[in-house]
């Protein structure tokens, strides 16, 4: 009888807790009735896997029950496609969603939506997960969408999502116009602490694009959450970002990483979450790293051999990166500071991978840095740590007071 009580006293618990404290921009959009204002309006979504609600509904499946008073005429995908299976990189073609819906991949012949992609559309929609970082795609597509639509005058609505890492980290260098490209397209920190949508504002003012853009915010979303105190469901948003606290460890190792002269569990089972190589001592590795006192975060000894990617099939030593406080921890500070540990313990093996490193892989390092002063710094400098560090500190405290005025929350 007792065991009988107190299951029935765990079920309103359970249920509390699968609710979710935050609504997202498309459960209002919908819920409100905000998508009766595109009533006889013919729209074009840009969305992928992520673009769910809060009970997992599909925002293509909720735009279609809203017809006939309103026509899903296009779909437009990201990198990976729309049901967010494509390799990193991969070219990504055309086809069919239902009813015959055209799908327009915008990462194939082309990365931005052309004349023929968009004619007819009346409005378009994004409502696509971000990770919180710079250097990933997905903004980028937005951005292009929203310049593409200020040429022909078509209105954008952007359909608001948490910042997975949280609204409050601001991390790591600018963009040097010199290397802006399509996995960095925005002048802001690598961690920038916005929302897409408040990125989308940012972007339209600061770059004077001149896009007829509104937002949908979220309710009960507040800048100290990291996704898993949100209670929303984690879709994978790419191949290698499948947990709720991936894109923090992204932030983490995700630079270093493009040099592959490391293995970041990109390979293994944990990617981002593991730094490892051959030539590594993982007790001396991680009590170095510990030494430091860095807030928010422990390193682990760790043991590993990657199924593939950098160092594939070589047993590996390194460490294992534990958040204690995800709102202490300064993802970009701690990649920097890993990259020093590694040149002051080993610095052969660090300058002779640095310097064997493919041309490919030093542009895609300093597009991801967005410059290239770090990779000389790392080459050239002994002690390199807080000079990667506190590279661009004045620039970065001056982006936080510039972008109070695109916080919606």
């Amino acid at each position: 009888m007792r065991r009988l009580l107190q299951l029935c006293l765990m079920i309103p618990c359970l249920l509390i807790a699968a609710t979710p404290r935050v609504e997202l921009g498309v459960d209002l959009f919908f819920k409100e009735g905000r998508v009766d204002a595109l009533k006889n309006k013919r729209v074009g979504l840009v969305t992928n896997q992520t673009g769910i609600d809060s009970s997992f509904r599909s925002t293509v499946d909720l735009f279609l029950d809203a017809a006939p008073a309103v026509t899903l005429a296009a779909l437009f995908t990201p990198e990976h496609g729309l049901k967010g299976s494509g390799y990193a990189f991969e070219s990504i073609g055309h086809g069919k969603g239902p009813g015959g819906i055209p799908i327009y991949s915008l990462h194939g012949e082309t990365r931005r939506p052309t004349d023929e992609m968009l004619k007819g559309i009346d409005v378009l929609v994004f409502d696509i997960q971000d990770i919180g970082c710079r250097s990933y795609t997905y903004t980028t597509t937005l951005f292009y969408v929203m310049e593409e639509a200020a040429k022909r005058k078509i209105p954008v609505i952007v359909l608001d999502r948490p910042n997975p890492i949280n609204g409050i980290t601001v991390d790591g260098p600018m963009l040097e116009e010199s290397w802006r490209s399509f996995i960095g397209y925005i002048n802001v920190p690598y961690c920038h602490g916005l929302t897409i949508g408040e990125l989308a504002r940012y972007f339209n003012a600061t770059y004077k694009i001149g896009c007829n853009l509104s937002v949908v915010p979220m309710r009960g979303w507040q800048r100290w959450m990291c996704f898993s105190d949100t209670g929303l469901p984690w879709i994978p948003t790419s191949p290698h970002i499948p947990e709720p606290d991936t894109p923090l460890f992204y932030a983490t190792t995700g630079i270093i990483g493009e040099l592959g002269i490391v293995n970041i569990g990109v390979g293994y089972t944990l990617p981002f979450k593991v730094v490892g190589a051959p030539w590594i001592q993982a007790e001396e590795f991680a009590e170095a790293l510990n030494e430091q006192k860095l807030p928010g975060v422990r390193f682990v000894p760790t043991h590993y051999r990657p199924f593939y990617g950098a160092h594939k099939g070589k047993d590996c030593q390194g460490v294992i990166i534990t958040v204690t406080d995800p709102k202490l921890f300064r993802p970009v500070t701690i990649q920097y500071m890993l990259i020093g540990i590694l040149k002051n313990l080993y610095p052969k093996q660090l300058l002779s991978k640095l310097n064997g490193v493919e041309a490919g892989k030093k542009n895609l390092f300093c597009k991801a840095n967005g410059n290239e002063v770090m990779f000389s710094l790392i080459r050239d400098e002994k002690y390199v740590a807080w000079k990667l560090i506190l590279f661009q500190k004045e620039d970065r405290e001056s982006f936080r007071q510039e972008r109070k005025k695109f916080l919606l929350y």
